[in-house]
């Protein structure tokens, strides 16, 4: 998928309500004040959001075209290309660090939690947000064929599974007073069929679906779409700790 298709989706998928509430939650966990880093800020949004909360923010990823689309954006706020195993902070700099949609794509939770660790002050907010991949419960006439499309779509992902694991995560790199929140978001119209496709059509390329099967399960998620019964039901934990 191409980055420009990217940001579309995610510019269709950050202005449901659903998702306003949860970043609006992620930001009541974190520091009032600044510095904050956005880990994985794609093109921008969330940074620019708590810059009008009076938060010192600044946005990082790894893709130089999300970097590049949230300057063109939002100029005169911080965004940088960086990894999150190796953030431009010095030791103790950040009062808060937020990664939403981003764990899932870390080969190494682990290591970007240690780097969380580094660049927080004692006392610094660290907030993650994301979905389970293997949760993702989709309503079809075809239970084999769907539970084949979520598996295959989340067997390509590093750490597909990390959002259920932030709690032991968090605990196990040595934050306190960690907490998690769960939220199912269900999505019930055309926003969530390029992720559906995407599902089937990553399943025929790794032999979990014929073509045929791919097909006809696309074909019903799309009629799904046209008649109105369509259902995506997709877990989303906000996980939030302090920097001791």
């Amino acid at each position: 998928m191409s980055t420009a298709n990217l940001i579309e989706i995610l510019d269709r998928f950050d202005s449901l309500p659903a998702a306003v509430q949860l970043r609006e939650r992620s930001y009541q966990l974190l520091p009032g004040s600044g510095p904050v880093a956005d880990i994985g800020c794609g093109p921008g949004r969330a940074v620019a959001e708590l810059q009008d909360r009076g938060v010192a923010a600044i946005g990082l990823d790894v893709d130089e075209d999300m970097i590049a689309t949230a300057r063109d954006r939002f100029p005169g706020i911080d965004f940088r290309v960086a990894d999150a195993g190796a953030l431009p902070f010095a030791d103790g700099e950040l009062a808060g660090y937020r990664a939403e949609k981003v764990f899932h794509a870390l080969a190494d939770p682990v290591a970007a939690l240690a780097e969380a660790r580094r660049v927080l002050a004692p006392g610094g907010r660290i907030v993650l947000l994301g979905q389970d991949w293997d949760g993702i419960l989709i309503d079809s006439d075809d239970i084999a064929a769907t539970r084949a499309a979520v598996q295959a779509r989340s067997s390509t992902l590093p750490s597909p599974r990390v959002a259920r694991q932030y709690r032991n995560l968090l605990l196990d790199s040595g934050f306190r007073d960690v907490t998690v929140e769960a939220n199912i978001g269900v999505l019930t119209d055309d926003v969530v069929l390029p992720l559906l496709i995407g599902m089937a059509e990553t399943a025929r390329e790794v032999g979990a679906l014929t073509d045929a099967q791919a097909q006809a399960w696309t074909a019903e998620q799309c009629r799904r779409a046209e008649t109105d019964r369509l259902s995506c039901a997709i877990p989303i934990f906000v996980a939030a700790g302090t920097n001791p």
